[in-house]
C-alpha cells in the first residue's frame, strides 16, 4: 500500500475527513520549501500536493499562476521538485502527491518520472490535463513502479468519463467542485454535492474535493460528506502575505474536522465509512 492508501485507511478507522494541502514547490525558494511543507504537517495537514511550476498552468488561478512564475524564476522544474520530495522525506512520511501537468511529465519521460519519483519518496502523481480516455499507458507505467495514479472529475464530466476516471484511479479521486480554474471562493458551488453522489455510484475509493475550499467555513460544509478536502490557493496566498503564520493558518483551516477537545471528529452517518 502507499502512504497514500494507508492515509485513508487510517482516517476511515478514525471516522475523520483528512485535510489535503497544495502548495507550489519551489516558491518563494526551492530551499524554503521543506520547512514549508513542516509547517503544513504540523497545522494539521495530512497529504501534501507538491505543485510542479508550469509556464502555461491552464487550469491554475492567478495566485497559483503567479506562485509558479516565482517558483520558475528561482530554478524549480521538475527534477527539482523531486529533489525538494527526497529533502522532505528525510524528516517526515506525509503522503506525497505530485500534482504537474501532461507536458512536464512527456519531457521528463514517464519511465524515468515514475522510477525517480519512487525513488524520492513521491507516493501519486496527478497530470492535472491528461485527457483520462487516453492515460492507459501513463497509468500502467505509474502503477508497476507502485505510485497511485489520481485523477480529476468534473461537474461536467460525463457518466462514461466518470467511469474511467474510476477505473484509472488509485488512492483517491479528485473532485473539482466547480467549472474554472482553481481559486477562492465566497462559498462551495452548488455543483459540489451532486457530484460526490455521480461519483459514488461508480467507485468506492476516497473522495477529495478541491477547488474554490479556502476557509474554515468552507472545511465545515464539506466534514462528513468527502473523505478529504483540499486547500490550495488560500494557501499558496499565505505563503507569499507571510509565510511564518502558514502553521496557524492551517490548524484554522483544519480545526472544524476536529472536536472542542482536539480529537478527531465522527463522520456523517452514511457517507465516510
Amino acid at each position: 500500500m502507499t502512504r497514500i492508501a494507508k492515509l485513508f485507511e487510517k482516517l476511515r478507522e478514525q471516522k475523520r475527513t483528512g485535510m489535503i494541502a497544495y502548495l507550489t514547490a519551489g516558491d518563494p525558494s526551492p530551499d524554503a520549501t521543506p520547512a514549508l511543507v513542516a509547517a503544513l504537517e504540523r497545522g494539521g495537514a495530512d497529504l501534501i500536493e507538491l505543485g510542479v511550476p508550469f509556464s502555461d498552468p491552464i487550469a491554475d488561478g492567478p495566485v497559483i499562476q503567479q506562485a509558479g512564475d516565482r517558483a520558475i524564476k528561482a530554478g524549480t522544474n521538475l527534477a527539482r521538485v523531486l529533489h525538494i520530495a527526497a529533502e522532505i522525506r528525510k524528516t517526515s512520511e506525509v503522503p506525497l502527491l505530485l500534482f504537474t501537468y501532461l507536458n512536464p511529465a512527456l519531457r521528463f519521460g514517464f519511465e524515468r518520472l515514475a522510477r525517480e519519483a519512487k525513488a524520492a519518496g513521491i507516493d501519486g502523481c496527478l497530470l492535472t490535463d491528461v485527457s483520462v480516455e487516453e492515460a492507459g499507458d501513463y497509468v500502467k507505467v505509474m502503477r508497476e513502479a507502485g505510485l497511485d495514479t489520481v485523477f480529476l472529475a468534473a461537474p461536467t464530466s460525463t457518466e462514461e468519463r466518470l467511469k474511467l476516471v474510476a477505473q484509472y484511479s488509485s488512492g483517491f479521486i479528485y473532485l473539482v467542485s466547480r467549472t474554472g480554474i482553481t481559486g477562492e471562493q465566497e462559498s462551495i458551488s452548488g455543483t459540489a454535492m451532486p457530484l460526490v453522489q455521480r461519483m459514488r455510484a461508480h467507485t468506492s475509493l476516497p473522495l477529495a474535493m478541491g477547488f474554490g475550499i479556502s476557509t474554515p467555513a468552507h472545511v465545515a460544509s464539506l466534514e462528513g460528506k468527502v473523505e478529504a478536502v483540499v486547500v490550495g490557493s488560500a494557501i499558496v496566498r499565505q505563503i507569499e502575505a507571510d509565510s511564518s503564520r502558514l502553521e496557524e493558518f492551517m490548524r484554522d483551516l483544519s480545526r472544524p474536522l476536529l472536536s472542542p477537545d482536539g480529537a478527531s471528529r465522527s463522520a456523517v452517518p452514511g457517507t465516510i465509512s
